[in-house]
């Protein structure tokens, strides 16, 4: 929605997505570190699931070599816009990751927990345990809402086109 008032959007789910490519900065890396995930050569997602389930502690492995890697693409993204007037950060890990105290306002897009796990299993993307598990170790959702400068509720899109509508007007207001 941000996208369509015109703001440059940089996604953290595309980011590892360039990264994790044939190429990408996180190949060679995660290569080193779990040599089964590289298929021709870029790191499959589903082998590095496999590994991960095998052995929990590996998320902790993996990410300390692939957050940097995405902290260094946002700033370059930030860089690379810097006369936008304004930049929406798409950051599922946001509070996660601490990059909630680098942003000016942080927006928490939110919905019922029933909502969220019904969207994400009809994606078909993921089945029912590992979003269980992906959701055990995220921050949660009050925790998020209470660290908010805005929740944009996502019950219906009508309401959140109009919420953001309506945080694009405050936050112009605010920083003109």
């Amino acid at each position: 929605m941000f996208a369509e008032l015109g703001f440059p959007i940089w996604d953290a789910d595309a980011a590892v997505l360039r990264l994790y490519s044939e190429g990408g900065a996180a190949v060679e890396p995660l290569r080193a570190l779990v040599p089964g995930a590289i298929v021709d050569g870029a790191v499959s997602k589903e082998a590095l699931k496999v590994e991960i389930k095998k052995s929990p502690d590996l998320l902790l492995k993996i990410e300390s070599l692939v957050h940097p890697l995405v902290k260094q693409d946002r700033r370059d993204f930030a860089a690379a816009h810097e006369d936008a007037e304004m930049i929406v950060f798409d950051v599922p890990l946001l509070f996660e990751t601490g990059a909630h105290k680098k942003v000016d306002h942080v927006v928490v897009v939110s919905t019922t927990s029933e909502n969220q796990k019904e969207r994400v299993l009809a994606r078909g993307t993921m089945d029912e345990p590992t979003f269980n598990m992906i959701v055990r170790k995220q921050t949660p959702d009050a925790e998020k809402r209470a660290g908010a400068d805005t929740v944009i509720d996502t019950a219906t899109l009508d309401g959140a086109r109009a919420q953001v509508h309506a945080l694009v007007e405050k936050l112009r207001a605010e920083y003109a």
